[in-house]
């Protein structure tokens, strides 16, 4: 006996996920009391962890789908590719936004590939950053990605 999982009840934890970008995207609408917020690097260290874990998604997608229906499955790939593209510019935003004190105190301002930074969210992002850039590379080609690197700005 199979069981069919009524639409309302598919994929529960992928549609809370996009109701709490919803809600955060109208949260970030400026009103009377809300004046609009610009970016921190906090922010775009949960952003990139969100970008991070649709890659992963995505790219598990593809694989799965591929074998099946093949033009799906590259079409999928393609959005793995564009997104990797998505989250790269995020990671490059992180390291042009200023500082904290407590990170500028630490030292942790700039990304070195061949040593890892000191502490959170830098650590975290440049390790998942990497991670990614490590996967992503295992199956896309350089002209896939269009002159766009891993490599930190600052």
């Amino acid at each position: 006996m199979t069981s069919h999982t009524p639409p309302d009840d598919a994929h529960p934890y992928l549609r809370a996920a996009s109701a709490g970008v919803r809600h955060h995207t109208r949260s970030l609408a400026p009103s009377d009391t809300n004046p609009s917020r610009q970016a921190d690097r906090p922010h775009l260290d949960v952003l990139h962890a969100h970008l991070a874990a649709l890659l992963q998604l995505l790219d598990r997608l593809a694989e799965n789908t591929r074998p099946r229906h093949p033009a799906a499955g590259r079409h999928l790939a393609t959005a793995h590719t564009r997104l990797w593209q998505a989250t790269s510019e995020v990671h490059s935003a992180f390291h042009l936004l200023p500082t904290t004190s407590t990170e500028a105190e630490a030292n942790t301002s700039t990304c070195h590939p061949e040593q890892l930074p000191e502490g959170p969210p830098v650590l975290t992002i440049c390790q998942r950053h990497l991670a990614a850039g490590h996967s992503l590379r295992r199956k896309t080609t350089p002209t896939d990605l269009r002159a766009h690197t891993t490599a930190c700005v600052r």
